[in-house]
């Protein structure tokens, strides 16, 4: 069961990144905030720590092809940070102890570096033009909270649901 739920999982949350952008921007006393949904890479991220770091890299690579096709015009992009973040998390996972609160910090850190070199990015290809400030105060400290609330609420899940697959994996290996 649990098989067929984590990738039915991961397919649900990107389409739920879709609905959740439409809440941003958002003004807050007269600024403008914009919260950008990372449920995906999130989630990818959890599934390298708990599950299996090429398997969540596979579906980093999948899905990073798929946003690139629909949200974005330069195909490659998502497609090479999403295994890449992964990467990072499964190959940290050695020197990390696997708390909950631990790979919470380390999920949003990741997701930082990832906004970060995406904002790097685009700087670097004139896409836009918001100095690296602007950027930290209006899109990357908003995003980081919105993916907290986020990972406080469904953290614990992703970390049951992939544990429930490996205990599952390994009934089915003494049988």
């Amino acid at each position: 069961m649990a098989k067929y739920l984590i990738p039915a999982v991961a397919v649900i949350l990107f389409f739920l990144e879709t609905e959740f952008s439409l809440f941003s921007p958002i003004d807050i006393n007269g600024q403008r905030e914009y919260l950008v949904p990372r449920f995906v890479i999130l989630y990818l991220i959890f599934l390298s720590i708990y599950y299996d770091k090429k398997r969540a890299m596979i579906y980093g690579l999948v899905f990073g092809l798929v946003y690139d096709i629909f949200y974005i015009d330069i195909i490659g992009l998502y497609t090479f940070l999403y295994p890449f973040i992964c990467f990072i998390a499964g190959s940290t996972v050695k020197y990390i102890h696997q708390h909950l609160v631990v790979t919470t910090t380390l999920s949003l850190l990741l997701v930082a570096l990832l906004e970060i070199a995406l904002h790097q990015f685009f700087l670097l290809i004139g896409y836009t033009d918001i100095s690296f400030t602007e950027f930290l105060n209006h899109r990357l400290v908003p995003t980081m909270i919105a993916n907290s609330v986020f990972l406080i609420m469904l953290g614990w899940t992703f970390k049951y649901l992939l544990e429930a697959r490996v205990l599952e994996k390994a009934n089915q290996s003494i049988i």
